[in-house]
């Protein structure tokens, strides 16, 4: 039996979630009918944060998976934080009572507009995709008299071994700034004043189906931190 089984399993030739047919379901609420096993979101979740027992760590869900506020909801009461990628995303998370410390905003399209409410908001850290995007985070965070968290996302030049069309972590995939950029810009953030550079962020791609990319992302990503930190 695999994990999907345990949770959606046929009985009888009828379908069932928990236990709980789903044709019942469908004749109380209608359809279409999305339907989500709770125990599911718990286990899957539980499992990551013994995994990393031991180190000091926050799990994110990510909302744009799925920003049914009943899942988002549960997420937060399990701990999780949140990451998001607009600002109807992060409305979400703190509706549903994600405390602010614990959300992390992500994506390359954030707009002004986006970057002040999640600075009002004080979340954790934005994920940042490009020295621009940095310098405009700086300018309205001084606006407002606040020391705001970035991290900035870094194109390890790894072949994720997917898909090329949803591959991200390579140099001609255009996401992130190359590790040689980062360096070069190092002088010019020492001299922001309202931004605090908290750490390195990497995304590789979707899909994956061996640990191999992220070993060799991992590798260079603990070669860069320790040369940042010199």
């Amino acid at each position: 039996m695999n994990r999907f089984d345990s949770y959606f399993s046929y009985v009888q030739n009828v379908l069932q979630c928990e236990g709980v047919k789903i044709s019942d379901l469908a004749r109380e609420y209608g359809t279409p009918l999305y339907v989500y096993s709770e125990r599911g979101f718990k286990e899957r979740y539980r499992e990551l944060d013994s995994a990393l027992s031991g180190i000091d760590h926050l799990i994110c869900y990510s909302i744009k998976t799925n920003f049914n506020l009943a899942v988002v909801r549960l997420m937060g009461s399990l701990g999780s934080g949140a990451d998001v990628v607009s600002g109807g995303e992060l409305f979400r998370a703190l509706k549903v009572g994600i405390a602010p410390e614990k959300i992390v905003f992500a994506g390359v399209g954030k707009t002004g507009e986006e970057i002040e409410y999640a600075i009002d908001s004080g979340i954790l850290m934005f994920n940042c995709e490009s020295f621009q995007e940095i310098e405009a985070i700086e300018q309205i965070s001084a606006a407002k008299g606040k020391k705001t968290g970035i991290a900035i996302r870094v194109n390890p030049d790894v072949d994720a071994e997917t898909h090329h069309y949803i591959t991200t972590g390579k140099k001609e995939n255009k996401f992130g700034i190359t590790i040689q950029q980062l360096m070069e810009f190092l002088p010019r953030l020492k001299d922001l004043r309202n931004v605090v550079f908290r750490g390195i962020h990497g995304h590789i791609g979707s899909q994956i189906t061996s640990f191999e990319p992220y070993l060799k992302t991992a590798d260079k990503f603990i070669a860069l931190i320790g040369e940042l930190k010199r």
